[in-house]
């Protein structure tokens, strides 16, 4: 059985750890401070729900009692029962068994609610209750570092289920997200979990799972061959939401779609096909969206302009993406949905070689032929459609203007880390570094869009992906160095607010940021960057790469971030 991390780690990152014990600010001396490792290895219960915690039910994105969803034809489980009687919630059943995302849609539900899920899981952190798609990849790297294997598996069991009850893996497990999924990461969380188990010893166990997991993941994978996830004629995938209009989640920031417009308005040369005039709403359903059905929507204006119908499917697709939102696809990545996405890709070019993996420790040799095959054309039109020799970069690319785009962007990484990229390929990303890399670790983009998906933002998910493409492919100095940066950063200001973030601002190597439109909290926990500190951790630890000094900028504890 592995040891729990804080058994593992060499003395001298202990050493190193103890340097950073106290802090004196604003009169305050010898404070004690955790150490790091003990407030991440605290979170993963901290940041656990379940459907037996009240708690876990509430949603306070919006203003409404607390609804539980079983699906249509699954028995009711005991602790709903007690949790409907302790708690006081309102349980209903789904309308009818689905199949498909799509099957039911949110509008369909009178009351927007929490989706049944039988594992316990870990929430990102904050305001979260619900267990999030790729969030969970994340997290679930930092359980399996932790030696907390149980906890992992039932999180992938969980996403069985979605698959099983609800369609596909879902943004997260609430009724307004029944339109869409986000990034596929399921086969690395299988495989994450598969070598654990095998390292703790259960070989038997662990080969039955895996044929279980082998059809999920299929199922899975399933979902982003569909018509609605392809990119044209291009071969390749996108991002894409079922739904129309705004979001429903977006009522707890009212502002956003108007702030949109408001910039919009601002910045007239800059062209979009987003903005629309409708003096009367009789027109909004038909050119935007409908203030009868969304009260988001009935805020959703300046005046007399609205957001398109097109701009809200961008809007919703950058929200499958992850990253919500960014400059990336235009102005507030209104474009998403026109785009076949380089990480999407590299990710699903990964996803399939697992696939192939799985069939073959399976003994399935047609399966795993089949997968290759599948993953060889995908790497062919990625080379084609994303691939740009002269810049040394992946870009995406914009299948319905037929153009690639020209924004530099952190998923340029992914294909390391998927094993996508040729030697040439690796060799001229990892010339592009630079362009990323702050004092502070890598930005997710070189432009400053003033929201928090770009410059200077970075955050754990991309940055670990970076980190670990960069090491796979024999680069281990550079991935050191970045992880380093970037450790450094979450230590210094776990030092000062005794907690960790869910993104930093790079540049200053700060947990204060300064987001314009959008989210503009940082929220704390954070379940993603726990996962990636101890992570990286890991990798410099045996790296055997010397630790030379890195010029992260200090952080001055300031009032405002000791009231934490």
């Amino acid at each position: 059985m592995r040891s729990p991390l804080k058994t593992r780690i060499p003395l001298f990152a202990f050493t190193f750890c103890a340097l950073i014990l106290t802090q004196t600010s604003f009169g305050q001396k010898d404070v004690p401070v955790p150490p790091i490792d003990t407030y991440i290895h605290h979170a993963w219960d901290t940041l656990s729900r379940s459907m037996n915690d009240c708690s876990s039910v509430v949603d306070p994105k919006l203003n409404s009692i607390s609804v539980l969803y079983l699906p249509a034809d699954f028995p009711e489980p005991v602790e709903v029962k007690s949790l409907q009687s302790s708690c006081r919630i309102q349980v209903e059943r789904l309308p009818r068994r689905i199949e498909h995302l799509g099957d039911v849609m949110p509008r369909e539900l009178k009351q927007a609610g929490l989706l049944y899920l039988p594992n316990k899981y870990v929430v990102p952190g904050g305001r979260f209750n619900e267990m999030y798609g790729w969030d969970s990849y994340f997290i679930l790297l930092g359980l399996l570092q932790d030696g907390r294997t149980a906890l992992a598996k039932g999180m992938v069991e969980n996403f069985f289920f979605e698959i099983e009850h609800y369609g596909g893996i879902l943004n997260a497990n609430r009724t307004y997200y029944f339109t869409r999924s986000q990034p596929p990461f399921l086969s690395s969380m299988i495989r994450a979990v598969y070598d654990a188990e095998i390292a703790d010893g259960h070989t038997a166990d662990a080969k039955t799972w895996l044929a279980r997991s082998y059809a999920y993941a299929q199922r899975d994978h399933a979902l982003w061959m569909t018509d609605i996830h392809r990119a044209g004629d291009t071969g390749l995938a996108r991002y894409y939401d079922l739904g129309d209009g705004p979001v429903p989640e977006m009522a707890d920031d009212s502002s956003y779609y108007a702030d949109v417009i408001r910039w919009l308005l601002a910045h007239p040369r800059v062209h979009t096909d987003y903005l629309v005039h409708a003096p009367e709403q009789s027109q909004l359903t038909a050119i935007s969206c409908d203030p009868g059905i969304s009260s988001v929507c009935a805020h959703a204006h300046v005046g007399e302009y609205w957001l398109s119908r097109d701009f809200y499917k961008g809007d919703r697709a950058m929200r499958e993406s992850g990253f919500d939102p960014s400059f990336r696809y235009g102005p507030f990545s209104g474009w998403t949905h026109h785009n076949a996405d380089a990480g999407l890709n590299a990710l699903l070019y990964k996803y399939e070689r697992d696939l192939q993996w799985m069939a073959g420790q399976l003994n399935r040799p047609a399966g795993a032929a089949h997968w290759s095959q599948i993953a060889g054309e995908r790497r062919t039109a990625v080379n084609k459609y994303l691939w740009n020799a002269q810049k040394g970069m992946y870009f995406d690319y914009d299948f319905v203007a037929r153009k690639q785009s020209t924004y530099n962007y952190i998923t340029t990484f992914y294909p390391l880390w998927a094993g996508l990229a040729n030697a040439q390929q690796i060799k001229s990303v990892e010339a592009n570094l630079r362009l990323f890399e702050k004092p502070g670790g890598l930005a997710m983009s070189s432009f400053d869009s003033g929201v928090q998906w770009d410059l200077p933002y970075g955050w754990a998910p991309t940055t670990w992906i970076a980190v670990d493409g960069l090491a796979k492919s024999s680069d281990i100095r550079d991935a050191v160095r970045v992880a380093r940066e970037f450790m450094t950063t979450i230590r210094q200001n776990y030092l000062c607010d005794q907690t960790i973030h869910e993104k930093y601002d790079v540049i200053t190597a700060s947990s204060q940021v300064n987001v314009a439109r959008g989210y503009k909290t940082n929220v704390v926990g954070f379940g993603w960057t726990n996962a990636a500190y101890i992570k990286m951790q890991d990798l410099v630890n045996h790296s055997g790469i010397p630790l030379t000094p890195i010029n992260v900028p200090r952080q001055e504890c300031s009032a405002q971030t000791m009231s934490h």
